[in-house]
């Protein structure tokens, strides 16, 4: 397969960062913006709830149809008419759509980067490598759907022919998350269309106008109207699509709890469904970084700021916990300190932003009640006294001290909150990482070969990154997703996904062949 990763932006070039200014007073003019349900190439309403900027709560970024259990329904149905379309489409075709869309998204770059910097305060560089990691899943899977129709290499046999083929499994129910609001939404939806399935989106609340941009950009590169249908909402509208008996597959990015949720119902099998719904779910992690003694410390700091702080914390591959050798503990919680503690929090559109606000003002009052425990039950070596305002601001921290049976070492934070722990030994760190529930990304610092090696061996993590951040994942290069309770181990953007949204189907023929071919209709001796 031939494939490049779209390149990211040069935000040092002036006229890189004018583009995007244009692009973000452009649609500063526009909002708010209107997004309706999408069933079956008919919009619905567009009002119904709001999606605002999180760094400016008073500012509506657009307004959005909320739908129901019944849009539910009507999605899917729509869905199963047009799957019977798109399914029976050749691959090659399929492919041209997905790099179709690949090119409009390509076009609209500066607009889709700006749309995230106001609607989940994404900062400038996580925004625009957010719109290439779409036209990367685009691109990716287009090719990968043509491989997939070829078929792998089966064991032939004198008078045997076997072939093995992928066919689609039919209506998929996508569910994506917020903090990737173009990315994730396009990768599991573009999978689910290069293997032939019709699709139903369901999309965070938090971000329904990039959700949206998406759904137009692959009606525009003339996947049907059927085949693609958008739910922005709520719960409910995601809760409903999982039960319905006529979806055979769900695509799930989001926390543990709904997707452990997802999976049980998704489980049940009433009378009516005459299949078993594969869940396809990456549902987020508590990340360790590892530094042994002999780790450079000039490599190690500055990784784990980028892997803990950038976008807030708010990635699944976000650092969350550092498991430091005791020998070089306290320079690394001296350094790491004094690195947090200028970073700049500021405002998603400001250039220099390392830490945006936080994506709610619910995630800001868990991370100050995170805060308040880390003081309470350890030590946090970070101050900040001020943060902007208006906006859900929480002050990136570095916590130390804490008992062992802390929550805040063992829950997912999902914020700009990272704690650091001394131990004895690598050996020590991998008993501690071995024993927790998620094992999405994890991260070593060592200069040893054999303890790189150890670690690779005893890491249960979907992703290790040695001696670098631990955060993005590029399509190709990196496969990207979790075990454990961190995912259903399926690597997105690597070569073995768009099977995990097909079913494979092998013919064996004899071909040794008795007698005469005779014309239909007609007996074998010709009478």
């Amino acid at each position: 397969m031939s494939f490049a990763n779209e390149p990211t932006l040069e935000l040092r070039r002036a006229d890189a960062r004018d583009r995007l200014l244009v692009a973000l007073d452009d649609l500063d003019n526009r909002l708010p913006l209107r997004v309706a349900p999408v069933i079956g190439g008919e919009r619905g309403a567009s009002e119904g709830f709001e999606s605002t900027d999180p760094g400016m709560p008073a500012r509506v970024i657009a307004t959005a149809g909320r739908a129901d259990e019944t849009d539910a329904r009507e999605a899917v149905e729509a869905a199963a008419r047009g799957f019977r379309e798109w399914g029976r489409r050749p691959a090659a075709r399929r492919a041209e759509c997905l790099r179709a869309a690949a090119a409009s998204l390509r076009e609209r770059r500066p607009e889709l980067a700006a749309l995230q910097v106001r609607e989940c305060a994404k900062p400038w560089q996580e925004a625009d490598a957010d719109v290439c990691e779409a036209i990367d899943f685009l691109e990716y899977y287009g090719a990968g759907a043509v491989e997939l129709e070829r078929g792998p290499k089966l064991t032939q046999v004198p008078g045997e022919r076997n072939s093995m083929r992928h066919e689609p499994r039919g209506v998929a129910a996508v569910i994506a998350p917020w903090n990737f609001p173009l990315a994730i939404p396009t990768g599991m939806t573009a999978a689910a269309l290069a293997a032939g399935n019709a699709v139903v989106l369901k999309p965070a609340e938090q971000s329904p106008a990039s959700a949206f941009a998406l759904v137009e950009a692959l009606h525009e590169a003339d996947v049907p109207a059927n085949a693609l249908n958008l739910l922005p909402g709520f719960g409910d509208a995601g809760a409903a699509l999982v039960r319905d008996p006529r979806v055979h597959l769900i695509a799930f990015t989001g926390s543990s709890a709904v997707g452990l949720e997802i999976v049980r119902a998704a489980a049940e099998t009433p009378a009516d469904q005459a299949h078993v719904k594969r869940v396809i779910a990456e549902m987020g992690g508590k990340n360790c970084i590892l530094v042994d003694s002999d780790a450079d410390l000039d490599d190690a700091i500055p990784a784990i700021v980028a892997s803990g702080f950038n976008y807030a914390g708010q990635k699944c591959s976000a650092a969350s916990r550092v498991l430091v050798h005791e020998a070089v503990a306290e320079a690394l919680l001296e350094r790491l300190a004094g690195a947090v503690e200028a970073l700049v929090v500021c405002q998603a559109e400001r250039f220099e932003t390392d830490v945006p606000p936080l994506i709610e003002r619910e995630a800001q009052e868990r991370l100050r009640r995170c805060e308040q425990r880390a003081e309470r039950d350890g030590r946090l070596v970070t101050r900040r006294s001020e943060l902007p305002a208006p906006g859900w601001f929480a002050a990136p921290g570095v916590a130390t001290d804490l008992p062992p049976d802390s929550a805040l070492l063992r829950e997912e934070l999902f914020g700009p909150l990272v704690t650091v722990e001394a131990v004895g030994s690598i050996e020590a760190a991998l008993e501690i990482v071995d024993s927790l529930p998620f094992a999405l990304t994890g991260g070593l610092f060592s200069r040893n070969p054999a303890t790189i090696e150890r670690v690779v061996g005893r890491a249960p993590v979907g992703n290790l990154y040695v001696n670098r951040a631990i955060t993005g994942a590029m399509v190709a290069r990196q496969p990207f997703g979790g075990n454990r309770r961190s995912g259903t181990g399926t690597q997105a953007g690597g070569p073995g996904y768009l099977q995990q949204f097909a079913e494979p189907r092998v013919v064996s023929e004899n071909t040794m062949r008795h007698g005469l071919v005779t014309e239909p209709g007609t007996g074998s001796d010709g009478g």
